[in-house]
């Protein structure tokens, strides 16, 4: 469960952060590439977590990124049948999901290491957390961008869309304001316990 919001790949770990500034513009396309990179980093989990004894140590690398790029063909073949509008939109960004630092560090450091269960489920919380991340990504730039949901108008015709948000520049704002929400509110929760801390025993130094 640590992947999913204590460790975050995105906000805590700042690991894959290419698709998640690059592809969050609108809900539909983070879905997609939460979804797609869920996909491959459970399935190189499994797969690498299987063949760890048979995988010679100095190949290792060079093992994870041929077993990840496997199932990122498949994803983008999947894709370009299934969403071809989506696939067109998030373009190279799909084979992208090859060299993203989530999904290797996880081989790397967990599944090569662990039994096929345990490299599973460590593979889904960090996958769901980045899934997660870029959702909030996608939600507050095409609410903000457009002024719509999904397609669904919810501002209303006077609200004049923040064209910004919609454009490269907006992924950088995005997670710059919540990353400093997040740090504002474990500032505020600290602070709080503090006083508690100091209202149960005045003697206490900081």
């Amino acid at each position: 469960m640590r992947g999913v919001w204590r460790e975050n790949p995105v906000f805590r770990q700042a690991l894959g952060l290419c698709p998640a500034l690059a592809v969050t513009s609108t809900v539909a396309n983070s879905l997609a590439m939460g979804i797609a990179t869920f996909f491959v980093l459970i399935s190189s989990s499994l797969l690498v977590s299987v063949f760890k004894r048979i995988i010679p140590h100095e190949v290792r690398i060079a093992s994870y990124v041929l077993i990840i790029a496997t199932f990122v063909t498949i994803v983008e073949m999947v894709m370009a049948a299934v969403v071809p509008d989506i696939h067109k939109a998030l373009g190279a960004y799909i084979y992208l999901i090859v060299v993203n630092c989530m999904i290797l560090s996880r081989q790397e450091a967990f599944a090569s290491r662990q039994p096929v269960g345990r490299a599973v489920v460590d593979a889904a919380g960090t996958g769901f957390g980045f899934v997660i991340a870029l959702l909030m990504m996608g939600g507050i730039r095409e609410l903000l961008g457009s002024g719509a949901l999904l397609g669904v108008n919810v501002f209303g015709p006077s609200f004049e869309p923040w064209v910004i948000m919609s454009l490269p520049p907006g992924g950088f704002f995005t997670i710059g304001f919540i990353l400093l929400g997040f740090a504002s509110y474990r500032h505020h929760r600290s602070s709080r316990v503090m006083k508690r801390s100091l209202a149960l025993d005045p003697q206490k130094v900081t």
